[in-house]
């Protein structure tokens, strides 16, 4: 199609989509009466304009909507969640419990260098080394952190080695030995030792 004024093209357009005014229509017929070019180029824009009219409508098959939202993937319902919390309210208080004891104790856990041990008598202390001299008898627990402990005597209770080492050959320990170098290891003996007190108190 050769070039002409644009206007004529877009009074095609207009005459087509039905908005075109009597005279752009009158000036249109003028000009398609002495341009093949134009007339030939009205001719494919009518016959697209109808053959897009007459094409069929495309329509989804049946129940096509139904089967795409069953493959969609489930939102995770909430509801089943907060009806177990309802049901179940002294664990979740236990939990809750338990999350914010253990994030205290942990807060506690002695991660200085600092050397300490209970005070009993019959100990002997030389540097971050506790010895329980042979014939000695200790009656009560020993806690000895950031150090470390050789038992030669006799110990009546337990003893308890934080961030150390026990050592005993031929010792007496008439309870338990624990040697705690992890941070859970700590809150664990921490909890066991809070309970053994609440135990003890309530038997009192």
């Amino acid at each position: 199609m050769k070039t002409c004024a644009s206007e004529f093209v877009d009074y095609m357009h207009e005459y087509l989509d039905g908005d075109i005014s009597r005279e752009h229509e009158q000036l249109l017929k003028q000009h398609l009466q002495t341009c093949p070019d134009c007339q030939q180029h009205m001719h494919e824009l009518s016959d697209t304009v109808a053959f897009i009219k007459s094409a069929a409508h495309i329509t989804a098959p049946p129940r096509f909507e139904d089967q795409v939202i069953s493959r969609l993937p489930k939102r995770k319902s909430s509801a089943g969640i907060k009806r177990w919390f309802r049901q179940h309210p002294v664990l979740v208080a236990a939990a809750v419990f338990f999350l914010c004891m253990s994030a205290t104790l942990l807060g506690s856990f002695p991660n200085d260098d600092q050397f300490s041990v209970t005070k009993q008598p019959n100990l002997v202390v030389e540097g971050q080394t506790v010895t329980v001299p042979d014939g000695q008898v200790v009656k009560g627990d020993i806690v000895v952190k950031n150090g470390d402990i050789i038992v030669e005597g006799e110990v009546d209770g337990n003893i308890t080695v934080i961030n150390g080492n026990y050592m005993a050959s031929t010792a007496v320990v008439t309870g338990q030995v624990e040697e705690i170098d992890e941070m859970f290891e700590w809150l664990w003996y921490k909890i066991k030792d809070g309970f053994n007190k609440a135990i003890t108190v309530f038997d009192e």
